[in-house]
């Protein structure tokens, strides 16, 4: 175990040169008499005054870096006046234009005037959208649903995952204008396809984070980069330790990238981030949209972010995209593969902050379940922080200080305790933060809640199991034009587009943490159809959707193929909602929706599909804190 030296409790400013180490440095405790240390350690000696410091210095670094610490923190040492600024472009090992030349991404380096030999991390932010987003059109999902005669292939804005600002800073950005004078290099870069830099947007695929990856390849000396005059320049500035961070598409590029295995990448904080695309436009075979976006799929996406000159080169990749993406079948194929990280989780070397809104609709927050899982099973490094806002940052001083205790770490190695501190950050309904060891929550148990009804009137959701005799039927007529919000309301009434279900009013607290799951024996009167769960807590004030969930029926077992169904036969459909975090407060209903299509995510066909159900042999399963002994306090 390494020696804690320079703790967060430190309240005195420590005037260190660090070691640009491959790996986290330790001082031993002989360091602590002295309250500034003020000479460079140079990385050909392992000792400053006879101190031994441990930790193993890479071959892109050879030099020391020059910090000041204060509350165990960087501090702002360097002026955003003196900064330089370059404006280059790096060579990628992809040629997405397919013109025979490799593309070249441009990047924007900012990083502190130092004194000379003295060497700083990178962190690091591609985006797609540093030259704007075109209004391009989308699909029309008023269209009838399409369904198989066959298995499927049997594979084993406009529209944007677009996160708000933090707060756009003058000079440097808001990146530069924190890091740079903390002793960071910042670099912002134009992915392929976008602004300057060259190529074809293809939506999350291997030439996306090829293009990306580049950057950090240059930095550790693996890649070429240069001005715009065509001269080569080297980042010998640079301790080739890269930290990649960014919301929504600039933080998926880095999930992307992690995911490569990428040497001299330490950590990334992807914040509301996609971790898997096929769950960004589709779900258990349906075709979905993100929230806000209805239409949008990956070629839209593409087109929008099309930025470069001569955008018209990239016309047949951009036409592949909407071939391959499989709007008709909806399921999960090659297309998806290339574009799904989680299945390479085995190769990420570095750390992870996983940060996600609770009540991000856009970028859903299965990406961050399945990410965070993932993480988990291949023993990656990690920490969650999860907030009550949507598709956005998180905000506030504590959350500023992790990402900086985080980097710190990382890339400096400066020991402050962030990796001492519980694994998971959660913000509650209040907005109270509170710290957990793990996610889902410790003691969470899956509870099915069994369903009860007769004709369209207000069904109940018990714990007990229920006879399964007699076997009643209910039934939903679908209406794709009437929304979620409507279909909810007023659930003692009579409705013909909606069957709902409720608990008795809760005497505590219930907290539901991780996947709710749901399972519905019925019928359809055509071979295709929507289906949609929506999970809502009742109260006697507004009904709040918590969760919601869907699948094309096809998909009967695999997300991958599709099946046909005979119309009028019984079937089991299974599927998972959105994961979730969420107190139902004591005097609520936990409630349950069933409805065919949803008006904003799903596709519209006519009216008319009727849905017959079985209640007595359907079920919901909810990830409940304390399981049955919640609905006891």
């Amino acid at each position: 175990m390494r020696k804690k030296v320079l703790s967060a409790g430190l309240c005195s400013v420590l005037s260190l040169s660090l070691l640009a180490s491959a790996n986290p440095w330790t001082v031993n405790a002989q360091s602590k008499q002295s309250q500034a240390v003020q000479s460079y350690v140079t990385g050909k000696g392992t000792e400053w005054r006879g101190i031994p410091l441990n930790g193993l210095i890479p071959e892109t670094a050879s030099d020391a870096t020059k910090i000041e610490l204060e509350n165990g923190m960087t501090k702002s040492i360097y002026s955003t006046d003196d900064a330089i600024i370059e404006n280059l472009f790096v060579e990628t090992e992809t040629d997405s234009d397919r013109d025979g030349k490799r593309d070249r991404v441009s990047i924007k380096v900012y990083r502190p005037k130092t004194d000379p030999g003295v060497k700083v991390p990178v962190i690091y932010e591609m985006s797609p959208y540093r030259s704007g987003i075109l209004d391009v059109p989308v699909f029309n999902v008023d269209v009838d649903l399409n369904p198989v005669s066959h298995p499927g292939n049997g594979y084993g804005r406009s529209g944007k995952p677009y996160a708000l600002a933090e707060g756009q800073a003058a000079n440097l950005g808001s990146l530069g204008n924190y890091f740079v004078p903390r002793g960071y290099g910042v670099i912002l870069a134009e992915s392929i396809g976008t602004g300057k830099s060259d190529g074809c947007p293809t939506t999350g695929d291997e030439r996306e984070i090829l293009g990306t990856k580049a950057v950090i390849d240059w930095l550790n000396g693996r890649a070429k980069a240069f001005t715009g005059e065509g001269k080569e320049v080297h980042a010998d500035w640079s301790t080739g330790n890269v930290g990649m961070t960014g919301a929504s598409y600039n933080g998926t590029l880095p999930n992307a990238v992690a995911a490569t295995g990428v040497d001299g990448l330490k950590t990334i904080i992807p914040v509301a981030a996609i971790s898997s695309w096929y769950d960004y436009y589709r779900a258990n075979g349906a075709v979905i949209a993100p929230g806000g976006y209805q239409g949008e799929d990956a070629d839209n996406l593409a087109e929008a972010v099309l930025t470069r000159s001569n955008p018209e080169v990239c016309k047949d990749v951009i036409a592949e995209l909407k071939r391959d993406q499989d709007r008709v079948t909806g399921d999960y194929n090659q297309f998806w593969a290339d574009r799904d990280y989680v299945k390479d989780a085995d190769k990420i070397k570095a750390s992870v902050l996983v940060v996600h809104g609770l009540n991000d609709w856009n970028v859903k927050t299965k990406q961050f379940a399945q990410w965070w899982e993932a993480l988990g099973e291949n023993n990656v490094q990690r920490k969650l922080w999860l907030h009550q806002g949507g598709h956005s940052n998180p905000s506030g001083a504590d959350w500023t200080n992790t990402r900086h205790k985080w980097f710190d770490y990382y890339l400096y190695g400066i020991e402050n305790g962030i990796m001492d501190e519980p694994a998971v950050n959660i913000q509650r309904e209040d907005r109270t933060y509170s710290k957990e060891a793990s996610w889902p929550a410790p003691g969470t148990v899956s509870t099915n809640l069994h369903l009860t009804g007769t004709g369209n009137d207000l069904g109940a959701m018990v714990i007990n199991p229920v006879p399964n005799q007699p076997h009643n039927k209910q039934t939903i007529i679908d209406d794709p034009m009437i929304k979620a919000n409507a279909l909810i309301a007023n659930p003692e009434l009579n409705s013909p587009n909606r069957l709902a279900y409720v608990t008795q009013e809760l005497t505590g607290e219930v907290r539901i943490s991780g996947t709710p799951k749901v399972s519905i024996r019925a019928s359809i009167d055509r071979p295709v159809a929507n289906l949609t769960a929506l999970l809502i807590d009742y109260s006697s004030g507004k009904s709040v959707i918590v969760s919601r969930g869907w699948v094309d029926p096809q998909n009967l077992h695999y997300a991958d193929r599709s099946e046909s169904l005979v119309a009028g036969r019984d079937y089991t459909f299974e599927w998972a909602m959105e994961p979730k975090d969420y107190i139902f407060k004591a005097g609520h209903r936990i409630g349950v929706v069933l409805i065919s299509s949803d008006y904003d995510y799903t596709i519209r066909p006519k009216a008319g599909t009727k849905i017959t159900v079985i209640p007595t042999r359907s079920e919901i399963t909810l990830p409940i804190v304390g399981g049955k002994n919640a609905f006891n306090q």
